[in-house]
């Protein structure tokens, strides 16, 4: 369903970020089935309406979690999504993401323009000072986007986040608002 750019929170060239809204539920779904080679076995995101509820939920309501959909400009089309989760204030001022592609966007530079997007309104508005993503070593994809948006690399952790069964390894990628300036 296309969106007026209005309700965009940032925009680049050929995408802009939003928040997810319930009513996003049919397409983010359809989305997720259609990818769902692309996902797995890195993440499963909701595929079902219910699933889809609940998910959007915790990002809306949350205060430690915030959720973006990744959208094309020229139809509205989702073409991922972002979130920041244990957002963490005080003296930390720092989340930690997870994003996703959709197949029909994937490779095409969409994610790396939102991403960029993302972490510019996180050190914005959010007022955040550090973001943290943690991949596994053998997703190629999810590193590179972390490494092409100016992460750096900070670490190993050893079956450090449950995923599909079992503890998984994971690398450590972090970027401040100072390494942005």
């Amino acid at each position: 369903m296309p969106h007026a750019e209005s309700r965009y929170l940032a925009q680049g060239p050929r995408v802009g970020i939003r928040h997810f809204t319930y009513e996003d539920g049919p397409e983010f779904t359809a989305r997720v089935r259609e990818s769902k080679d692309l996902h797995q076995p890195w993440l499963f995101p909701p595929a079902t309406e219910e699933a889809y509820t609940a998910y959007a939920g915790r990002l809306i309501e949350d205060p430690a979690k915030a959720g973006f959909l990744v959208c094309e400009k020229h139809d509205g089309a989702i073409a991922g999504f972002i979130n920041i989760n244990n957002i963490v204030g005080g003296g930390f001022q720092c989340g930690a993401l997870g994003y996703g592609a959709f197949a029909h966007a994937a490779g095409r530079g969409l994610m790396r323009e939102g991403l960029d997007l993302v972490v510019g309104h996180a050190f914005g508005p959010m007022r955040l000072h550090r973001l943290e993503i943690n991949a596994q070593p053998r997703n190629t994809a999810s590193i590179a986007l972390a490494r092409g948006a100016g992460f750096r690399l900070e670490g190993f952790s050893p079956k450090m986040i449950y995923v599909d069964g079992a503890w998984r390894d994971h690398e450590r990628w972090a970027i401040t608002a100072e390494m942005r300036a």
